[in-house]
């Protein structure tokens, strides 16, 4: 069962978040699973309660306090104003302490916003999390160096993606190989931005499917068989 839940942040504050374990399992391993540019919406919400129902404990935590929008405009205007900074190492901090309570491994998987989101925890979490999975998501350079990532990493990436095209993608794999950090990268031919959305415009189901299958490999790679 999947419920609203508050956690703490590092610095005290409180943050809710929408929260599930599989059949009551306490003790699975856990997953931030980090919204799109939308907000805490039904959709992420459908895409927690498919983690929960693959094994996983899952926690989305609410970045924007319960602001939810369907216009694109709005979505970038709450996206730019967020702080990333506080998000990554407030609110995407406190949800990985909070899974971390139950089980030792938690990994940050998100989408949009969230796959830089994601990104970014996994330059600056390393001590909290085990594993990121990005979706379509390159984190800013002043977000920092994605070079000093040891922590495993995947990213899912649309060869039509016009946020965050193949160039950008390309750019940030050559840090990462030069660095030898631990990633696996899947492009997806004539994929958009947001193929894994089932309620957009870009949706594109046999490359979500690829896409989720790779993911739950990788979790199960890297959280579950290391937490059993």
């Amino acid at each position: 069962m999947s419920e609203m839940i508050t956690f703490q942040r590092p610095d005290g504050k409180s943050c809710s978040g929408y929260y599930g374990a599989p059949d009551g399992n306490k003790t699975a391993p856990g997953v931030v699973l980090i919204q799109e540019w939308w907000g805490l919406n039904d959709q992420i919400k459908g895409m927690a309660d498919d983690l929960i129902e693959a094994g996983y404990r899952v926690l989305v935590p609410d970045l924007y306090r319960g602001d939810v929008t369907l216009e694109q405009a709005e979505a970038q205007h709450k996206m730019e104003d967020l702080n990333f900074d506080d998000a990554t190492n407030q609110d995407i901090r406190g949800a990985a302490a909070y899974l971390k309570t139950s089980s030792p491994q938690v990994a940050v998987m998100g989408f949009c916003m969230g796959g830089i989101l994601t990104m970014l925890a996994a330059i600056h979490l390393s001590e909290e999390i085990q594993a990121a999975i990005s979706w379509y998501g390159v984190p800013p350079e002043e977000g920092g160096d994605p070079s000093k990532i040891s922590i495993p990493v995947q990213g899912h990436f649309g060869t039509a993606d016009s946020f965050f095209p193949p160039e950008a993608v390309d750019a940030l794999e050559e840090k990462l190989r030069a660095s030898n950090v631990d990633y696996d990268f899947y492009r997806y031919e004539g994929a958009e931005h947001a193929f894994g959305n089932e309620t957009g415009d870009s949706y594109d189901a046999a490359a979500k499917e690829k896409a989720w299958a790779r993911s739950l490999a990788f979790l199960n790679e890297h959280i579950r068989l290391l937490n059993a």
